[in-house]
């Protein structure tokens, strides 16, 4: 490790706190650095990196790999050490000339960053790859799902999570207007929360609601809000509670396919009344006895398990994107306290689902209507 490395670690500054937002720069330090491994082979005493417990990961061509850090733009690379008995395990990253551990990658020292803040630097950008990609797609997801969150795009909307100085929580957003995807000229109706991962040790804490809110309260002037479809369970139980905690939100949440017109939308609210099963499921007692622990696999659930073009995590929009371009939708994954409300009678919930489409639907021609009508001559009044 290099002295000014070493210097800045020992001062308890992080990657996001000091790398310079120039990706280029960062690029070239990078490759130079890879570069480096081919070259030093049999020339050089051997390198090694230590992990927590102690144990040593020798540093050699086998144990690195460059991770495409966007989706869209290929040439941006993030350097990463793999586990050499799982390559598919990140054990640490290449950022600033020396090597961090993903959960050092995760911190800050900026008091400032508490809360949801918009990911807007280029150091926040690897903070959203590290949560997405590797956290939730290598170390924190089951590996007997297939469902995965694949990288976000390199202009993708997105908040982080900040407590205790830690990111431990993201969600994304497709904005209106916003293209729904590389290959078609179609673009969202409505703003859409895309994907959303809270770390395993932080759920049943509120997190899911906290974003789901945070989302609303972004879009207040907005008639209609869209959350990605397929919706998990886990997320449904989520936005049960939060609907019920805000039920002035009951009439602006819906589950969109893109691009979000009136033929791809279902009111969640209504839609939670009707199939009780999306949002209540019996606990076991063994579940019960376990809640404290590690999550279940009901509970957790990816929030981008779309293939999609970028690599990971994101419920994918890429794998959706080959198959149709459009359907750039992916799962929600949040895991949150069991909650088993008393659920209303069902009996004019047809009915009310025919209100409110009808009565949004309405609104939204009537608008039209006004939008497009000739406008009247009106006198100036001084």
């Amino acid at each position: 490790m290099e002295p000014e490395a070493s210097l800045r670690k020992a001062a308890h500054f992080y990657p996001v706190d000091i790398l310079e937002d120039n990706p280029e720069m960062v690029q070239e330090s990078t490759l130079a650095y890879y570069s480096t491994f081919g070259e030093q082979a049999g020339t050089s005493p051997p390198q090694y990196y230590s992990l927590p417990n102690g144990e040593k990961v020798k540093l050699e061509d086998a144990s690195v790999r460059l991770l495409p850090l966007y989706r869209d733009e290929p040439k941006h690379k993030i350097l990463v050490l793999v586990n050499p008995q799982d390559k598919k395990t990140v054990l640490a990253v290449y950022l600033n000339k020396s090597w961090w551990s993903t959960e050092e990658i995760m911190k800050t020292s900026d008091p400032s960053r508490e809360g949801l803040i918009q990911v807007q630097s280029f150091g926040e950008r690897i903070i959203l790859f590290i949560l997405n990609y590797v956290i939730f797609g290598r170390l924190e997801r089951n590996l007997d799902d297939d469902m995965f969150f694949l990288p976000h795009s390199a202009k993708e909307h997105a908040k982080i999570l900040w407590r205790n100085g830690a990111a431990i929580a993201f969600y994304t957003i497709k904005m209106k207007g916003s293209l729904c995807g590389r290959n078609t000229s179609k673009c969202y109706m409505l703003p859409v929360l895309d994907t959303a991962f809270v770390r395993r040790k932080h759920r049943r804490e509120g997190l899911g609601m906290k974003m789901l809110h945070d989302f609303c309260q972004t879009f207040e002037t907005e008639d209609a809000l869209g959350i990605s479809c397929p919706i998990s369970t886990a997320m449904y139980q989520v936005c049960q509670k939060f609907l019920m905690t805000y039920p002035e939100e009951q009439d602006r949440l819906w589950e969109v396919e893109a691009p979000g017109d009136w033929g791809q939308r279902v009111n969640i609210w209504l839609k939670i009344q009707l199939e009780p099963s999306l949002s209540y499921r019996k606990v076991t007692r063994q579940e019960s006895s376990e809640e404290s622990g590690s999550c279940h696999r009901e509970n957790f659930q990816d929030d981008e398990l779309r293939p999609s073009d970028n690599g990971e995590i994101n419920k994918d929009s890429h794998g959706r994107e080959a198959i149709e371009e459009v359907k750039e939708t992916k799962d929600s994954l949040i895991i949150e306290d069991e909650f088993a409300p008393q659920l209303p009678r069902q009996e004019s919930l047809i009915q009310e689902i025919h209100d409110v489409q009808w009565n949004a639907k309405r609104s939204s021609d009537k608008a039209d209507i006004v939008e497009n009508k000739p406008a009247k001559q009106v006198r100036p009044s001084f």
